[in-house]
């Protein structure tokens, strides 16, 4: 089911834990399956470029949730804040030696907390955020409210 080196990343992951002081955190998750990711930045200036020299994730999910969230850690460390926002999905995956199709929403988890945690960084940073990733982040706030809104009414009616 999962490719060798989909256990390797969940068995011995990279950059687990989380950084002190960290210049971005993205929170994502996804209601349906249960997966949670915070994924944290550290965001230095190196000669005039804003450059990701530390990332953690803590992920509360499956094996591909994991998997995903270590992967693009490893991506996205050394690179560019311009660089870093054009890894795809895919490229998570292919990182991976692939997904089983049901898991592919991970590597979109994955994805979406590293915009996350950049979003925040430029907007903590008081510096422009680019149109799509503005895009991106007001559609990830209205998932969340949706599925807040679905897990309360699911509570409500388990009182009943």
């Amino acid at each position: 089911m999962y490719t060798d080196k989909v256990l390797k990343y969940f068995h011995k992951p990279r950059n687990l834990g989380k950084i002190k002081n960290a210049d971005g955190i993205g929170k994502v998750g996804n209601l349906a399956c249960g997966d949670m990711m915070y994924l944290y930045i550290k965001v230095e200036n190196i000669k005039g470029k804003e450059v990701i020299t530390n990332v953690k994730f803590q992920t509360f999910g499956c094996v591909a949730a994991i998997a995903t969230s270590s992967a693009i850690t490893e991506m996205v460390k050394g690179k560019t804040i311009e660089e870093a926002l054009k890894v795809t999905n895919d490229e998570i995956i292919e990182s991976l030696d692939g997904l089983p199709p049901i898991k592919i929403h991970c590597s979109v988890l994955a994805t979406e907390a590293l915009a996350e945690a950049i979003y925040d960084y430029l907007k903590k940073s008081n510096k422009p955020t680019p149109k799509d990733l503005e895009k991106k982040h007001e559609s990830i706030v209205r998932h969340n409210e949706e599925l807040e809104e679905r897990y309360e009414e699911w509570m409500e009616n388990q009182k009943e």
